[in-house]
């Protein structure tokens, strides 16, 4: 299926690796002219040229106002407008409530949340005008089904499927869908880094297996694809059916 998205100008934020580097994968093998973020200058410029990406620039997210420049240096770099812009950040702090200062509250929502936004805002105005976007924010299952020890990102990830909601039908007469993509536990560095075997967490999934970072990028594609034109304001799990809520 050809997904019409050759040449479509795309910002993929946290791409070096884990999920964000199989979407960008994904969008390059379409024919899309991609940039791509991360917070290491070496390794980002490496992924970029592995991944055939038009450009990769290092940024720290957790800077305010970082994203807002980010995407106008995307957009000078890639030579126009963003048509597709996907969000996307590494997991904030770990901790119970009790545990969580105002700093890592503070830390995680510039991080996860207003760097989410202020690239929204920056990418926004211009697909309007060209009427047609694709806004994607990569959340977790967690917006859903908090996950214990994660309250930083149980809360935060909730809120923005609020932000998906609300902004889906002010755009969508404007050629602009918003979504948002709920990985469960995918096999990225991520699950190395909460220290939990692989098979205990299988025992939990209906599909018994961990998800690959490519099955969350072919989903992406699709819903920055033509053919995804009427799909807007929806949450989407890539979770191999751990949510078990309606």
């Amino acid at each position: 299926m050809d997904l019409g998205l050759r040449d479509r100008r795309a910002l993929v934020l946290g791409a070096s690796s884990g999920l964000g580097r199989a979407v960008a994968a994904a969008l390059v093998a379409e024919g899309a002219r991609v940039a791509i973020c991360a917070r290491n200058k070496a390794r980002v410029e490496a992924a970029a040229r592995e991944l055939g990406a038009h450009v990769g620039l290092a940024v720290d997210l957790s800077v305010p106002g970082a994203a807002t420049t980010l995407v106008e240096t995307a957009v000078q770099r890639l030579g126009g407008g963003l048509d597709i812009l996907v969000t996307n950040t590494g997991g904030p702090p770990k901790g119970q409530f009790p545990d969580i200062t105002t700093g890592m509250w503070h830390e995680g929502f510039q991080s996860l949340w207003l760097s989410a936004v202020d690239a929204i805002r920056a990418a926004l105005p211009g697909m309007r005008e060209r009427r047609w976007g694709r806004v994607l924010l990569i959340t977790s299952t967690a917006a859903k089904e908090p996950i214990p020890g994660l309250t930083v990102s149980n809360g935060l990830r909730a809120g923005l499927l609020g932000l998906v909601k609300s902004m889906a039908p002010e755009v969508a007469e404007d050629g602009v869908t918003v979504n948002a993509l709920l990985p469960g536990y995918t096999a990225t560095e991520r699950i190395a880094e909460l220290g939990i075997p692989e098979e205990t967490l299988a025992e939990h999934i209906p599909a018994r297996r961990l998800g690959r970072p490519e099955e969350l990028g072919a989903m992406a594609a699709f819903l920055a694809s033509e053919q995804a034109g009427y799909v807007t304001g929806q949450a989407i799990a890539v979770d191999g059916g751990f949510i078990r809520g309606l």
